[in-house]
């Protein structure tokens, strides 16, 4: 009786690439969780949208456009980032909350007003980056502050410490802050990079809106956990966005 022949076992990938490519079937396709997201998201711009249509209409009427309300966005968020760095942040989260309308609103004024220009849309974008990277600053700022003074007051060491709060801790926040800014500039440059050759790259869920709530809700709480650990998040998740936008373009650019 002849043995049965033993299958060979299967040969290791000599890349990475299958395992990127097993993320979705269909090249360009979001995986079915983020596309409920997506939806989410979409039914929620379409309702803050709508809500802001009677106030669209005034300024349209009143002959603002698009571009005012974009350097009145970038001007909130320099108040909201020294408001931040004063420690004031339920001030900074309040003005934050002011230049997100303003941010929702300038796309729609360019719309209803028919002034829709590419470079009304760079500009848009260039100053967004700009804003979000003040406000992180602003935060990175307060924890330098508080970690100086430690220096030169050796009385709030010891309070702070009798509470669990470590000098390192505001260091540690800091860097935190920076990594946060690092992970949303990767998740913007993604979608432009691969804009610029050609791909549509609208994967992965946190973005500028996410990151914006994020802060308002931990500034407005004003206790240092909730801005610690808002901060943690956002740069977390603005890593893995970046890490999808760079996996979905592999896919893309693999595809024959």
């Amino acid at each position: 009786m002849s043995e049965a022949p033993v299958a060979e076992p299967p040969a290791p990938p000599k890349s990475f690439g299958p395992l990127l490519e097993r993320v979705s079937d269909a090249p360009g396709a979001a995986p079915p969780r983020e596309g409920a997201l997506r939806r989410l998201k979409e039914r929620l711009r379409v309702l803050a949208h709508r809500a802001l249509d009677p106030i669209v209409r005034g300024l349209v009427r009143a002959g603002v456009r698009a571009n005012h309300l974009t350097l009145l966005g970038l001007g909130l968020s320099v108040a909201a980032a020294l408001a931040f760095f004063d420690g004031h942040s339920r001030l900074g989260a309040l003005v934050l909350s002011l230049a997100g309308i303003c941010d929702i609103l300038d796309g729609q004024v360019a719309r209803a007003s028919g002034g829709e220009t590419r470079f009304g849309a760079f500009f848009d974008s260039t100053l967004d980056r700009l804003s979000e990277a003040l406000v992180l600053i602003g935060i990175l700022g307060f924890c330098l502050r508080n970690l100086v003074a430690l220096v030169f007051d050796s009385s709030r060491v010891v309070e702070q410490v009798s509470v669990g709060l470590l000098p390192m801790t505001w260091a540690v926040v800091g860097l935190t802050a920076m990594l946060g800014l690092t992970g949303s500039f990767l998740v913007s440059y993604t979608r432009a990079r691969a804009e610029g050759l050609g791909l549509e790259c609208k994967v992965g869920w946190f973005e500028r809106p996410e990151r914006l709530v994020l802060l308002i809700v931990a500034g407005a709480l004003q206790v240092f956990w909730a801005m610690s650990g808002a901060l943690l998040v956002l740069a977390l998740f603005s890593f893995v966005t970046a890490a999808q936008r760079v996996a979905h373009v592999y896919r893309l650019t693999r595809t024959p």
